[in-house]
C-alpha cells in the first residue's frame, strides 16, 4: 500500500539567503520544483531557451501570481559556451547563485537498441548528455563552498527499461557524471542526485497512487540544499514508500 505524503505538514527549509537556478525549471518535473524553492523564501531564477516557454509556465504558476522571487532568463544554455554565457549573465544581473538543480531531458521509449536510429541517438543521448555536462561545467566552479548541484534522474539510470535504450544508457551516464563530480569538486559545492520512478505532474492525466510528485521531488532538492551533511549520494524514492523515508531522512517531514 503506497503511503500518503502531506504537504502541508512538511518543514519546508528557509532558503530566504539562497539564489538556485533551476535548469529544466518549465519542464512537468522542474514546476514542483519551482514551487518548493518558491515556499523555501529562495531566490528562483530559470532559464528557458524561448520566451513562449516562459509564457506558457508563467500560466501553470498563475495561482501564485507574480511571485516577486521569481526571475527567467531567455537564452540557449544547453551547450558548452551558451552555458557559460547563462552562467556569466545570471551571475552578473542577479548576484552568487547558491545552489542548482539541473532537471534537464524528457523520455524516449519505442523499439530496442539495434533499431535506434542515429538521429534518435544524436537527440535523446549525445543532445541531452551535452546539455547536463554543459550545465555542470559551466556551474560547479562557480558555486560556494556551502552550496549545492544537484541532478534529476530517472529510475532508467540503474534499471533497464525495455526498448528505452538510449535514455537508460543516458540516465546510467549522468549518474556516473555526479560520483565523478563529488570526487573532483572535493572541498567544492556539494553534489548530489535524486533517482526517481514515474513522477506525478500537472500535465499528466492517469498516474498511480504510488508515484512521486513533482513536489516532492522539489522539497527533497530543497532540503539537500539546506543540510550540510547531504553530499556525494544518489537519493533513491522510485515510489511513494521511499520518497516518504527520504523526505524524513532529511528532516524535512514527520516521521
Amino acid at each position: 500500500m503506497a503511503e500518503i505524503i502531506d504537504l502541508a505538514k512538511a518543514r519546508y527549509p528557509d532558503l530566504g539567503d539562497r539564489r538556485v537556478v533551476i535548469a529544466g525549471g518549465t519542464g512537468d518535473v522542474g514546476e514542483g520544483i519551482v514551487r518548493a524553492w518558491l515556499k523555501t523564501g529562495a531566490h528562483v531564477v530559470v532559464p528557458s531557451r524561448t520566451e513562449s516557454k516562459v509564457e506558457r509556465f508563467r500560466q501553470v504558476l498563475s495561482d501564485l501570481g507574480r511571485p516577486e522571487r521569481l526571475d527567467f532568463v531567455v537564452g540557449d544554455y544547453t551547450g558548452f559556451e551558451a552555458a557559460d554565457a547563462a552562467a556569466e549573465r545570471i551571475t552578473t544581473d542577479f548576484g552568487a547563485v547558491t545552489d542548482v538543480v539541473a532537471s534537464i531531458g524528457g523520455w524516449w521509449q519505442g523499439k530496442p537498441l539495434w533499431e535506434v536510429s542515429q538521429d534518435e541517438w544524436q537527440r535523446y543521448f549525445v543532445a541531452m548528455t551535452t546539455a547536463h555536462m554543459a550545465t555542470a561545467r559551466a556551474w560547479v566552479p562557480r558555486l560556494p563552498r556551502a552550496g549545492s548541484y544537484q541532478v534529476i534522474l530517472g529510475g532508467s539510470a540503474v534499471t533497464p527499461v525495455k526498448d528505452a535504450s538510449i535514455i537508460s544508457m543516458q540516465q546510467a551516464a549522468l549518474l556516473m557524471m555526479r560520483q565523478v563530480l563529488s570526487v573532483e569538486a572535493g572541498d567544492g559545492p556539494r553534489i548530489a542526485a535524486q533517482v526517481l520512478g514515474p513522477v506525478i505532474t500537472w500535465a499528466r492525466k492517469r498516474y498511480q497512487p504510488d508515484w512521486v510528485s513533482n513536489e516532492e521531488v522539489g522539497l527533497v532538492t530543497a532540503a539537500i540544499a539546506a543540510d550540510p551533511g547531504a553530499t556525494d549520494k544518489d537519493f533513491v524514492s522510485q515510489d511513494k514508500n521511499e520518497m516518504l523515508k527520504t523526505l524524513q531522512g532529511l528532516n524535512v517531514y514527520p516521521a
